[in-house]
């Protein structure tokens, strides 16, 4: 059974960093395409950052220099290192896993 689990999200301050980690298990890590998701209310879920199965990180032009992506083919975990956060980086963030496979979300909220 695959299962994604994302911890990390919080409420900061704008300028702030927060580091979110996907915890995975059931599926073949270190050849799976993996990556990041953000979604607003009403909106459409949209791609933040991802790894494909060569270790090729690819960003979202809104989040490039501020996100960094990284997958551990040790523990099996994807992080994501977020700095200099917006207001308009609020949402819920999901962890994907090629095959459609998504974490149940984590909010992170940038606000005063």
């Amino acid at each position: 059974q695959v299962q994604l689990v994302e911890s990390g999200g919080g409420l900061v301050q704008p300028g702030g960093s927060l580091r979110l980690s996907c915890t995975t298990s059931g599926i073949f890590f270190s050849r799976a395409r993996m990556g990041w998701y953000r979604q607003a209310p009403g909106k459409p879920r949209e791609l933040v950052a991802q790894v494909t199965d060569g270790n090729t990180p690819a960003y979202a032009d809104s989040v490039k220099g501020r996100f960094t992506i990284t997958k551990d083919n040790a523990k099996n975990t994807l992080d994501l290192q977020m700095t200099s956060l917006r207001s308009e980086d609020t949402n819920v963030y999901y962890c994907y896993a090629g095959g459609d496979h998504w974490g149940q979300g984590t909010q992170v909220t940038v606000s005063l």
